[in-house]
């Protein structure tokens, strides 16, 4: 009796049902998944099985992940859109305007899963920046995120975006239409990701990017592009669990009063203190009320 063939592989792609795979030695592939127990990821290490009459290769297992990036589907259940991270670099531009209250919900993802987040500032070009967005920055880099400022129309500035990307596995995340495939473009020298203007109605973005790919950088790391989105939010296990998303918060929690204090109305919090006395950004705890109520009724809907 022959024995059963056992390969790993890097999830490279997907495609909805197949995916493209990178071998253990090397080569380029493409795989099936068997059955509908297992729902493999950009980022994933699988087991593979050749197929016989076949070039395809049927995915069998995934290998323990070291964390993932999840987001909660309409019927409660998590939904995995990349594994294996040990980034995640959010890209803003004022153009679409920016929504920092879904930056927050990805760096609290960050924080949750222990990847290190970056938030990426571009179309510099495009003139002299929004206060808005520079307070913004200046704000995550004040609390110890990387901020940065390029342009990918220009190929300007991206240097120390790769440096941060050196040896990582990384997603770029953002809302649509903020650059992130051009900017992953100037990084890989890999123009075939598509890239589109805003909608000219709408002023939104158009999403061009409809399926996650995971391309190699020459300094070791690697960068998922994933599609664009107008709303994000984690998929959280507790809503005490989203305090642990705020770095700032988590560390000025721990002089409150009371150890189960949600740093709403309770009184001796000394979250709300250094609110009141300008030490946590009144927008940053703002998003931290409206995740902690979104994991709430959520919890209650789903109980």
């Amino acid at each position: 009796m022959s024995r059963t063939i056992v390969r790993t592989a890097l999830v490279v792609a997907t495609y909805g049902r197949r995916l493209g795979l990178r071998l253990d030695d090397g080569s380029a592939g493409a795989g099936r998944i068997k059955g509908k127990t297992i729902q493999p990821v950009c980022g994933d290490k699988v087991e593979v099985q050749p197929i016989a009459n076949e070039p395809d290769w049927l995915i069998t297992k995934i290998l323990p992940r070291v964390n993932q990036l999840t987001r909660p589907n309409q019927r409660g259940k998590i939904e995995v859109l990349a594994a294996n991270l040990d980034a995640i670099v959010i890209v803003v531009a004022d153009s679409p305007v920016p929504d920092w209250f879904i930056v927050d919900r990805y760096i609290c993802a960050g924080e949750l899963m222990g990847a290190t987040s970056a938030v990426v500032f571009n179309k510099a070009d495009l003139g002299q920046i929004e206060e808005s967005s520079a307070n913004a920055l200046a704000g995550y880099a004040r609390i110890g995120y990387v901020t940065l400022r390029c342009s990918a129309m220009q190929g300007r500035n991206l240097e120390p975006l790769l440096d941060f990307l050196a040896a990582r596995t990384a997603i770029i995340v953002g809302q649509s239409g903020v650059g992130k495939s051009s900017i992953i473009n100037k990084l890989t020298g890999y123009a075939a990701r598509s890239v589109a203007p805003l909608s000219v109605v709408s002023g939104e973005g158009r999403h061009t990017t409809v399926n996650s790919v995971l391309l190699s950088l020459t300094n070791e790391g690697a960068v998922i592009d994933s599609p664009g989105v107008r709303d994000y939010a984690p998929a959280i296990d507790r809503p005490t669990d989203v305090a642990h998303g705020f770095r700032e918060i988590l560390k000025s929690s721990r002089l409150c009063k009371f150890s189960n204090c949600r740093h709403l109305k309770e009184p001796a919090c000394n979250v709300k203190a250094d609110v009141a006395a300008g030490k946590i950004d009144e927008r940053r705890y703002e998003s931290y009320r409206r995740l902690l109520f979104a994991a709430e009724r959520l919890a209650e809907r789903f109980r």
